[in-house]
């Protein structure tokens, strides 16, 4: 907060007439496994300065680690030496009055705390899990963070906030077959754990015999590692500036419109405290809240700070970034389909277990591919009859929201390098998706 302070008070001196500077530091610990054993363990401590400046409606905003002050002044005067060569912001907005946002209770986990200094437990938790289970090896990583954040602005917002998360992915291996599973918590619960271990090693086992499938379309049911991953860019088309940009699904739509099966609601979920990202305030300083963006199939809102409100003549949503709205994380609301359930709904399809290499060759029309990666399962009569290689799936977002026709009943905290916004999602079963082969 201090920093915060001074840093604010800094930019004001030097001419700039509107600061919000968001400080933040991390404790971290990172454990890296390798041929079935921890390989690697780093610690690290960070302390990164935000900062969002404004003059004559000219905005700047950068981020970036500093060790002093100094740094953070030197960044200052840098940006003032710059504002004076851009034109006036076409997305300028004042910075709104402070928020009174309620804390948001259980963001810090004690257990994540003592683990950043020693993850052991941890990591034998993970290896006894995976043992279980006949495989060649394993691979994956976790990491275990200690964060404090405090924003200051020029408005006389002070806020600051505490929080602890665990981030990891394990992936296992078994003759020709792998599986790979995940988790993003807030807390440390060692039965979850294992539960990434023993997921991944369970699929890398099943699928260790595979045979080709013929590409086409098939029912698909969607795991949430992959449903996860795909829904990021969907709430990603939901931010203002993507419409804006021109680079969203939702540019010729309106709050109101049908997008998606009746089935379906996509949340925007800063105050479910579970997953990391979750925050009782954004970089503006406005409380945050739930809210759906996607609800029974229906466009309810698109995600603002105060500048892509003010053009959209909308109110924000506490989403403020530094200068773009942004994510926090997001929620699908379970269905009511066990697992065995969605099979029998399926009849005849594909399960897929993960996916990497998502990439849009339209945004407008949402058309994009993306390469299956581990276990693919092949689904005959509502019953797994085998193990399929690896495939793309290939079709447009629109289509794919439209042919969700069934959700499982239990959620899954989805959260690593291919899930970037931490997602709680349960299966998506999607019908009549489309695939090809997975290099050209």
């Amino acid at each position: 907060m201090e920093i915060g302070r001074k840093v604010k008070e800094r930019a004001l001196s030097i001419g700039f007439e509107e600061v919000a500077v968001s400080v933040s530091s991390s404790n971290s610990v990172m454990v890296k496994f390798a041929n079935s054993e921890p390989s690697v363990v780093q610690n690290w401590a960070s302390l990164e300065i935000n900062v969002y400046v404004a003059k004559n409606q000219r905005i700047l905003g950068t981020s970036a680690p500093v060790s002093s002050l100094e740094d953070a002044y030197k960044i200052l005067e840098n940006l003032y030496n710059m504002h004076s060569r851009l034109p006036p912001s076409m997305l300028y907005a004042p910075l709104p009055e402070p928020g009174k946002p309620s804390p948001l209770q259980g963001l810090v986990d004690k257990k994540l705390v003592e683990a950043v200094s020693d993850p052991s437990g941890i990591s034998e938790a993970v290896v006894e899990a995976v043992n279980r289970y006949k495989i060649d090896y394993f691979a994956g990583m976790l990491q275990v963070s200690h964060d404090k954040k405090a924003l200051v602005t020029s408005k006389s917002a002070e806020l600051q906030e505490e929080s602890t998360y665990i981030k990891m992915y394990i992936r296992a291996f078994a003759g020709e077959g792998s599986g790979q599973w995940s988790l993003g918590s807030r807390r440390l619960d060692i039965r979850r754990i294992e539960e990434v271990a023993e997921t991944a090693a369970d699929f890398a086992y099943r699928s260790r015999a595979q045979e080709d499938v013929p590409p086409g379309r098939y029912n698909i049911l969607l795991s949430p590692m992959v449903a996860g991953n795909l829904l990021n860019y969907v709430a990603e088309m939901a931010l203002a500036h993507s419409v804006l940009m021109g680079s969203s699904i939702f540019m010729n739509k309106q709050p109101g419109d049908r997008v998606a099966s009746e089935v379906f609601t996509l949340e925007d979920a800063p105050n479910l405290v579970e997953l990391p990202g979750s925050t009782s305030f954004d970089d503006e300083g406005v409380p945050t809240y739930n809210k759906p963006i996607i609800e029974k199939g229906v466009l309810k809102t698109l995600l603002h700070n105060t500048k892509t409100a003010t053009k959209f003549g909308a109110k924000t949503t506490g989403n403020a970034g530094l200068v773009f709205p942004r994510l926090w994380a997001l929620n699908v609301p379970r269905g009511d389909y066990k697992f065995e359930e969605l099979l029998e709904e399926m009849k005849n399809g594909l399960i897929v277990t993960n996916n990497w290499y998502t990439r849009l060759q339209n945004y407008v029309e949402g058309t994009f591919s993306t390469i299956t990666r581990d276990a693919i399962f092949i689904v005959k009569d509502g019953e797994i009859a085998g193990a399929a290689r690896k495939l793309r799936i290939a079709d447009s977002f629109p289509r794919l929201l439209q042919n969700i026709v069934a959700l499982g009943d239990t959620p899954y905290d989805m959260y690593w390098w291919e899930v970037d916004v931490p997602t709680r999602t349960p299966y998506l079963l999607v019908k009549d998706l489309g695939t090809s082969k997975h290099t050209a």
